[in-house]
C-alpha cells in the first residue's frame, strides 16, 4: 500500500482521529482506518465492532465506509446509527463487544468529522492510535469478510438509568441540545425521569442554524440563559454536538462550569464510596483539593483529555472523575465513560432532594476565574513553545509546578495553567485566584514568561 494513499498522519490526534471532510478525512481514508482498526480488533481477541454517528451530513456515508473497512478485516459489524457517542459506548458494553467506533466531529464546525474508538474496553488515545497509523503504513492488516447488522440501543439505554435513578419530586428544566445529537434522547430520558421540559434545538441539524453545540463556551449558552430568566425552568441542561458533556446553567443565569458541578457528584459518591479517589483534569479549580478531603476522598490531579482521564480510571478503579471542558466519568453506579445525558440525570436525582436546586448549585465554594483562555498558534508552535516554558520559565512566587500536562503553577492565592492542545494549535491559559489582584498578579507573571519567549505575541488575556 502505497504511501501517498494513506490518510495524512495529521488526523491522527491524541484522543480521536478527525480532519475536514472531503479534504483531509475522506470515504476512502475512512474506509482504511476501519480495516486498521478491524486487525487491532481481532489481535485483541474481538470478532464484533458497535459502529454509531452523531448528527452530522456526512455522518452516514462515513459509517458506511468504516464498516466496509472493519468487515474487510474480518470483523462483525453492529451498526446502532445516529445516537450519542455515549450510547455507543453503552452499545458496546450491553453487546459484549467492549468495542466500539463513532464517526462524530463532537464539537467541531460542521465541515470537520472523526472517530472515537474503543477497544477491548480500552479508549485508544496517544500511542494507541499513532499505532493505527503504523499498521496502515506497514500494512499489516488482516483480510477477510465481516458480517453486518443494524440494532436500536435506544430503548435499552433509556431503561438503564431510568430504572436506576429516582427523582424526589418532579422538576422543570430546560434542554438545549444545540442541534446536536443528544436531542433526540436526552428529552425523553428527562421526561421519563419526571421532568418537565422546555426543549430548545433539540431537532437535530448536522448544519447546527442556531449555535454553535459547545457548552463549554459561554457565548454558546446565551439562548438558554435567557430562556431561563423569561420562563419558568429551574435549571437549563446544555450538550455538545454528540452529548458527552455537560454544561448547566441556573436560574438567574450563572454557569456552574463543570469543576463545581463535579463537587456536587463527588459529595453524592463519596457518602457511597468513602475513602474513594476523584481524579481532575489539571484546568478544573483547586477547591477540588479540599473539598474532595472533607467529604473523605482522595482528589488526584491528571491531564487533560476524555481518553487518559479514562486510562487513568481504569488503572486506579476510582468511582468518578471530570474535566473541565465538561466530561464527567462515574463508575459508582455505570460504566466510567463520559456521558453527559447520565450526568444531567444524576445532577437531577441530587438537586431534586431540595426545593432549589440554583442556590445549591451557587453555594458551591467559587473564586475569581477565567474561562479557557485560547493563545492561537501556527502548527506545531504550542507544543515547542510550551518545551520552551518548561525549561525556562521562572515562577519565583510558586508554591508548586506541576508538569503533568503542561506548566500548572500553584500558589497560596491562586494558580495558573498553559498547556499545549491536543487538537488544534493552541495553548490553553486558565487562572484562578482568591480576589481580582491575585488574579493579575498571577496573570501579569505568565504574561513575563511567554513574552519572553515570543515578544511579538498577542495574548487573550
Amino acid at each position: 500500500m502505497p504511501d501517498t494513499k494513506l490518510p495524512p498522519p495529521g488526523i491522527f490526534k491524541a484522543y480521536d482521529i478527525r480532519g475536514i471532510v472531503g479534504d483531509t478525512l475522506t470515504e476512502a481514508g475512512v474506509e482504511q482506518i476501519g480495516r486498521a482498526i478491524g486487525s487491532e480488533a481481532r489481535a485483541r481477541g474481538r470478532s464484533s465492532v458497535v459502529i454509531g454517528r452523531d448528527g452530522r451530513l456526512s455522518g452516514p456515508a462515513l459509517a458506511a465506509a468504516l464498516a466496509r473497512g472493519l468487515q474487510s478485516a474480518g470483523v462483525d459489524v453492529i451498526d446502532v446509527g445516529q445516537v450519542a457517542t455515549p450510547m455507543l459506548y453503552f452499545a458496546a458494553h450491553e453487546l459484549d463487544t467492549l468495542s466500539g467506533v463513532m464517526v462524530t466531529g463532537s464539537h467541531n464546525p460542521p465541515q470537520y468529522n472523526g472517530l472515537k474508538m474503543m477497544l477491548a474496553g480500552e479508549t485508544l488515545a496517544g500511542e494507541t492510535i499513532q499505532a493505527l497509523r503504523a499498521r496502515l503504513t506497514d500494512n499489516r492488516l488482516d483480510n477477510g469478510s465481516g458480517g453486518y447488522r443494524t440494532h436500536d440501543i435506544r430503548a435499552a439505554y433509556l431503561e438503564r438509568i431510568v430504572s436506576t435513578l429516582k427523582l424526589a419530586r418532579p422538576m422543570h428544566i430546560a434542554v438545549d441540545a444545540g442541534n446536536g445529537v443528544a436531542g433526540a434522547t436526552a428529552p425523553e430520558l428527562y421526561r421519563r425521569l419526571g421532568c418537565t421540559v422546555q426543549e430548545l434545538f433539540c431537532e437535530v441539524d448536522g448544519t447546527f442554524p442556531n449555535h454553535h453545540p459547545d457548552p463549554s463556551q459561554p457565548h454558546n449558552l446565551e439562548d438558554l440563559i435567557a430562556a431561563l430568566r423569561q420562563g419558568d425552568a429551574e435549571l437549563g441542561l446544555a450538550f455538545d454536538g454528540d452529548g458527552d458533556r455537560l454544561g448547566v446553567v441556573t436560574r438567574s443565569g450563572k454557569i456552574i462550569y463543570p469543576d463545581r458541578q463535579l463537587m456536587l457528584f463527588a459529595a453524592d459518591v463519596l457518602s457511597r464510596v468513602p475513602g474513594g479517589e476523584v481524579i481532575f483534569d489539571v484546568k478544573c479549580t483547586r477547591h477540588l483539593f479540599g473539598w474532595i478531603r472533607e467529604h473523605g476522598g482522595k482528589p488526584l490531579l491528571w491531564k487533560t483529555g476524555h481518553s487518559f482521564i479514562k486510562q487513568k480510571l481504569r488503572e486506579t478503579g476510582a468511582p468518578l472523575a471530570g474535566e473541565m471542558s465538561g466530561h464527567i466519568f462515574f463508575r459508582e453506579r455505570w460504566y466510567g465513560f463520559d456521558d453527559g445525558l447520565y450526568a444531567g440525570a444524576r445532577l437531577l436525582e441530587i438537586l431534586s432532594r431540595g426545593d432549589n436546586p440554583s442556590a445549591v448549585l451557587e453555594a458551591l465554594p467559587d473564586s475569581v476565574s477565567t474561562p479557557e483562555l485560547q493563545w492561537q498558534l501556527s502548527e506545531g508552535e504550542n507544543y515547542a513553545l510550551m518545551e520552551q516554558l518548561q525549561k525556562t520559565a521562572k515562577f519565583p512566587a510558586a508554591k508548586d509546578i506541576i508538569r503533568i500536562d503542561g506548566l500548572r503553577v500553584e500558589y497560596a492565592d491562586g494558580f495558573g495553567l498553559a498547556r499545549p492542545s491536543n487538537t488544534t494549535p493552541i495553548i490553553v491559559l486558565r487562572f484562578e485566584a482568591d480576589d481580582e489582584t491575585a488574579l493579575r498578579r498571577i496573570q501579569g507573571e505568565f504574561r513575563s514568561a511567554l513574552l519572553a519567549l515570543k515578544p511579538d505575541a498577542t495574548l487573550p488575556f
